[in-house]
């Protein structure tokens, strides 16, 4: 039978389809023309008015009708639909709580060792092809892979939807070549990038399920590498791309930091200018009233947040930016 996914019995199926040829019958020639007896066609009957299958007359004997059935069947179709996102909403949840109990019975499971380099690379480039929202990314040397072995990858990636943001290195984008043939194009098709002076570590985020950073941060340290899944480890990592992203300069395709819609307060920008004129911290600290000590402190923070590590760079940043 074709309704029994929608919870109808056989005969309940034989009773509504014989109901829709015969409009306003009674029970008895319902159940004649269907082969059941009386009683048992009444009872069916009652069960199809009661789910909005078949009308019921006042008159006696009662008539009945059977619905519009591509509204009535539509009904219970929509009906069973709710009932499976229901049901498959909650064996997510009951997937999440699976994990979650295995993670803390087995922490092992949320971190993964990989101790060979075609491992890193697989893992890297499966992170990538996986990702469906969005892939994060320090960019910093050394490299296990020549870097721009996978823009291909990458914009078409782009392509479907998946946003990619990076924060490199100055080192990284200062690598020979780099920047007109792998950085600036990944730019032009989409990927958002931002530049910090130095980057803690090697990262990759997929989505928020994964992510990759090296074994060690000593030489050597890139030939091994942790693949973590979801836990607080990972929550952390994601905190500190973000954070790293604030303090980060905007880096055009031309391989220039640029305005990014922000601008300095009015004491920020006062700061810059006497920067941009070569005055020495004792002399900012007197003009401006503050300690040398605050003075150096304000002005170190700036140059973090312009993503500078000199104060000439600091000054040329500023301008690029329109904050001079």
């Amino acid at each position: 039978m074709k309704l029994d996914v929608l919870g109808l019995t056989d005969e309940t199926e034989r009773v509504y389809t014989a109901l829709v040829g015969l409009p306003h019958c009674t029970a008895s020639e319902l159940a004649e023309a269907c082969g059941l007896t009386a009683a048992t066609v009444g009872r069916l009957l009652s069960g199809l008015v009661r789910d909005g299958l078949a009308t019921r007359s006042a008159g006696r004997p009662p008539r009945f009708a059977a619905t519009v059935p591509d509204v009535s069947v539509a009904a219970l179709i929509d009906e069973q639909q709710h009932r499976l996102d229901e049901a498959r909403s909650m064996v997510h949840q009951l997937m999440e709580t699976y994990r979650e109990a295995a993670r803390i019975t087995h922490p092992e499971l949320a971190v993964e060792l990989l101790t060979d380099r075609d491992d890193i690379s697989s893992a890297v480039a499966r992170m990538t092809a996986d990702a469906r929202r969005e892939i994060r990314a320090f960019d910093r040397p050394p490299y296990v892979d020549r870097p721009g072995v996978n823009l291909e990858l990458q914009i078409e990636r782009q392509r479907h939807g998946v946003s990619h943001r990076v924060i490199y290195s100055q080192e990284a984008v200062a690598w020979p070549g780099r920047m007109t043939s792998d950085i600036a194009p990944s730019i032009r098709a989409g990927e958002k990038a931002r530049v910090r002076p130095e980057l803690p570590l090697k990262l990759v985020i997929s989505d928020n399920q994964l992510a990759i950073i090296p074994f060690s941060l000593a030489a050597g340290g890139q030939s091994a590498a942790y693949l973590i899944r979801q836990s607080p480890m990972l929550v952390a990592l994601e905190s500190l791309f973000e954070g790293e992203w604030e303090r980060a300069a905007v880096l055009s395709a031309a391989g220039e930091q640029v305005d990014d819609g922000t601008q300095p307060d009015e004491e920020t920008r006062c700061l810059l200018e006497l920067l941009a004129s070569g005055l020495t911290d004792t002399a900012i600290a007197r003009s401006q009233g503050w300690s040398e000590r605050t003075t150096q402190r304000r002005i170190h923070r700036l140059m973090q947040e312009l993503g500078a590590s000199t104060r000439f760079q600091a000054s040329l940043t500023a301008a690029r930016r329109g904050w001079l």
